[in-house]
């Protein structure tokens, strides 16, 4: 191998690192639009200009819906009369703060001792990363995000922020 071919090669390897750099620097949208190119070309103008702010109006498919807000994590079927409805159900996450003072393992026993007595026995009681210490702690609690109501495959209603 010469070391043109090797500069070729080079080269080429470096475009496809930019290439897949672009790629994941996508919107969840742009991905969801780019992996469904047919769903997204059978949309009309004015949605796809909703699609691609990942904004829904009543009277939208299931399919856009999907390509703005992505896949529902929670789907529930039933009837309302006679005509099939189904509720997608879009959970989010918030997170809970809070403070803890415990002392831990060690009890406030042999502070400044040194490590080397395996795993945590460094720190003790406040300080002690493995058995207490104190700080905030943080927890994420799921919370509805958004909700939306289809009847046959329309969006007849649409709520979107904590619920």
């Amino acid at each position: 191998m010469n070391a043109k071919s090797l500069f070729r090669i080079c080269q080429a390897a470096a475009c496809l690192a930019v290439a897949l750099g672009l790629v994941s620097c996508a919107s969840p949208v742009e991905r969801r639009i780019a992996s469904n190119p047919t769903l997204y070309n059978k949309l009309s103008d004015s949605d796809k200009v909703l699609v691609n702010q990942g904004r829904i109006r009543e009277g939208m498919t299931k399919e856009s819906v999907f390509l703005s807000w992505g896949r529902p994590d929670q789907v529930s079927e039933g009837s309302q009369k006679g005509t099939k409805i189904e509720k997608w159900i879009y959970v989010g996450t918030q997170p809970v703060y809070t403070q803890s003072y415990g002392l831990g393992w060690g009890g406030g026993y042999g502070y400044g001792w040194g490590r080397g007595f395996g795993r945590g026995y460094g720190y003790y009681g406040a300080w002690d990363p493995y058995w207490g210490g104190y700080g905030p702690t943080v927890t994420y609690v799921p919370y509805k995000a958004a909700s939306v109501s289809f009847r046959g495959n329309r969006v007849t209603e649409y709520i979107r922020g904590p619920q």
